[in-house]
């Protein structure tokens, strides 16, 4: 039987329930993989009388929801009762959050899940809980960690249009050019062309890699890292034999015809990547976390509290990110 994938609820209060809920409705005409969600039932019912739609609930464990999926929305019970209304995060919403992500990796880490899809979370929210991690990725690395070391995930926003990663992530620019190294371009890269091959099936992935500068630094005119940080990567990574390029002027990188060139792009900070991946495919573009030992996506969106309970979200994201994981979670059995 084909393992189901777990679908954490996110932060209760935003649009997790309403894309989980609308992605089941469109179970067969979009050909979407058996799921479950972990969380509260009474709270998903609820949310579904509010949002005006009939989406029959069975309670189910991990082990039975493939067969429940066709005919119900699989509900796994996480112990976490949700108070919190749409738009109006509560004391319950860290708890069912937090909860939601612990079940989901430790299903699939015991084989009863083929991956782990992850709705979105409201930081703010965690951090007044007390949680201690910058976001989701870092808290998914340290509960896989081994032997007390997590291992080093990597944030891939995946479209069919484009692939990008950003080295740096969360930091101000300042900080994201003053973090910058050579080791860490060559680290995340690695992992980068480890995935590529091993989960996605490219057997020998074409990497670009983006320059920090304006033109890639103009030969140092435009600033010196290009030279210094940037391609003494690269020169590393061929000398292993990666198929890479760069340093890329990052203005020239992503259009039609440059991105049939490569399978994925490098890219030296944040914005750098996000900004190319959003504006081809907004709503179609999944975030996948690489070098951990099982498969995690999420929509590439937020909790967006402002439409949370209406009716309104669009589940499409959700939907390209379960879809990735059952595709991702077949390439490596298959492997």
């Amino acid at each position: 039987m084909v393992k189901p994938v777990a679908l954490t609820l996110g932060e209760p209060a935003g649009i997790g329930p309403d894309i989980a809920i609308a992605a089941w409705l469109r179970r067969k005409h979009e050909n979407i993989p058996a799921f479950y969600l972990l969380g509260d039932r009474e709270f998903v019912a609820a949310r579904a009388r509010l949002l005006g739609v009939e989406v029959p609930l069975a309670d189910a464990s991990a082990s039975n929801t493939s067969n429940a999926f066709a005919d119900a929305l699989p509900i796994v019970a996480t112990g976490h009762r949700v108070t919190a209304g749409p738009g109006d995060p509560d004391d319950s919403s860290a708890a069912a959050a937090i909860g939601s992500i612990r079940q989901a990796v430790n299903d699939v880490v015991t084989g009863r899940a083929a991956a782990v899809v992850t709705n979105p979370i409201a930081k703010s929210v965690l951090y007044k809980a007390g949680f201690a991690h910058p976001g989701h990725t870092e808290f998914l690395a340290e509960l896989a960690a081994t032997n007390g070391k997590p291992p080093q995930p990597v944030m891939l926003l995946w479209s069919p249009d484009l692939a990008v990663v950003p080295v740096t992530i969360h930091l101000s620019l300042r900080d994201a050019i003053a973090t910058l190294s050579s080791q860490m371009i060559v680290d995340t890269t690695r992992i980068v062309v480890a995935d590529l091959r091993a989960r996605f099936g490219i057997a020998q992935p074409r990497i670009a890699v983006s320059g920090l500068n304006p033109h890639a630094g103009e030969d140092g005119s435009l600033g010196t890292e290009d030279q210094t940080v940037v391609a003494p990567a690269i020169a590393t990574l061929r000398a292993e034999g990666v198929d890479v390029k760069g340093p890329l002027p990052a203005d020239t990188m992503f259009h039609e015809a440059a991105r049939r060139t490569y399978d994925c792009a490098i890219c030296m900070y944040h914005d750098q990547a996000l900004i190319p991946v959003k504006t081809l495919a907004f709503d179609q573009a999944v975030n996948v976390t690489l070098g951990l030992p099982f498969i995690r996506t999420s929509p590439d969106h937020g909790t967006a509290f402002d439409i949370a309970g209406t009716g309104r979200a669009n589940p499409s994201s959700l939907i390209a990110a379960l879809r990735l994981a059952a595709r991702l979670a077949n390439t490596t059995s298959s492997a």
